[in-house]
């Protein structure tokens, strides 16, 4: 399951609507998971609504988080949509195996095997997180907790049993025109999550919508690679958020 965190406070202004853009991430089996970013004031309605309407559209889930709880709000978001894509995956194997479709019908002794075993593929299944950070002038006071937020999640990814890999983006990119730039692609080096931040340039416009369709497209094309050069999906040995 491959998942996209949107780090954003809102109100894209540039582009195809991030709505339409987190629907075809849904269509093409991307979730889309956004945190909105709260600083001296609230989101304003538009851009509240927004942030939910993307992440409903994208068949995820959307957190307000004001900018002292934002670390805490990013690793929790990461952590549950883990255990989500999990359950889910569990889910359809009872039912298969045991025609019930959820854990909660389970008999209690085997309901707690079962959740012992999900509490043990959270920690130890392969994970990938692919952040993509609004970078527009409105987020430019907000960037020291977005870069203090994505340390953080590093280091709770590097403490994980199993592999963790992050891949960064922002929007828009550097050059005039450039909707989104990809600053690294998959690793597990933390010290090159640090190297971003000094080069980013904090632009007017917000093209988020843009943005997404960026990464979508990012996500085909590795995943044409992947099959090219190994010829599996391999959902349960690769979990992406």
């Amino acid at each position: 399951m491959k998942q996209i965190l949107l780090i954003t406070d809102g109100c894209s202004n540039v582009g195809v609507s991030p709505v339409v853009a987190a629907a075809q991430a849904y269509a093409a089996q991307i979730t889309v998971n956004v945190v909105g970013v709260i600083d001296h004031g609230d989101l304003g309605e538009f851009g509240s609504s927004e942030i939910e309407e993307i992440a409903r559209a994208g068949g995820g889930l959307s957190r307000l988080s004001h900018t002292r709880q934002l670390s805490q709000t990013v690793q929790m978001m990461t952590r549950k949509t883990v255990v989500q894509t999990i359950q889910h995956a569990v889910s359809r194997e009872l039912k298969q195996v045991l025609g019930h479709s959820s854990i909660e019908e389970l008999p209690p002794e085997k309901r707690g095997e079962v959740v012992r075993v999900i509490d043990d593929l959270t920690e130890t299944s392969n994970l990938r997180v692919a952040l993509l950070i609004d970078a527009s002038a409105s987020m430019k006071p907000k960037l020291q907790a977005v870069e203090e937020a994505i340390r953080d999640l590093a280091l709770s990814l590097q403490s994980r049993q199993g592999k963790s890999e992050m891949a960064v983006f922002h929007f828009p990119g550097s050059a005039y025109g450039e909707d989104c730039k990809q600053d690294l692609d998959w690793t597990s080096n933390i010290n090159g999550v640090h190297s971003i931040f000094p080069r980013l340039q904090m632009r007017g416009t917000t093209p988020t919508g843009p943005a997404l369709l960026h990464v979508i497209d990012f996500y085909q094309k590795a995943d044409y690679g992947n099959r090219k050069n190994d010829g599996t999906d391999g959902m349960m040995s690769d979990y992406v958020v």
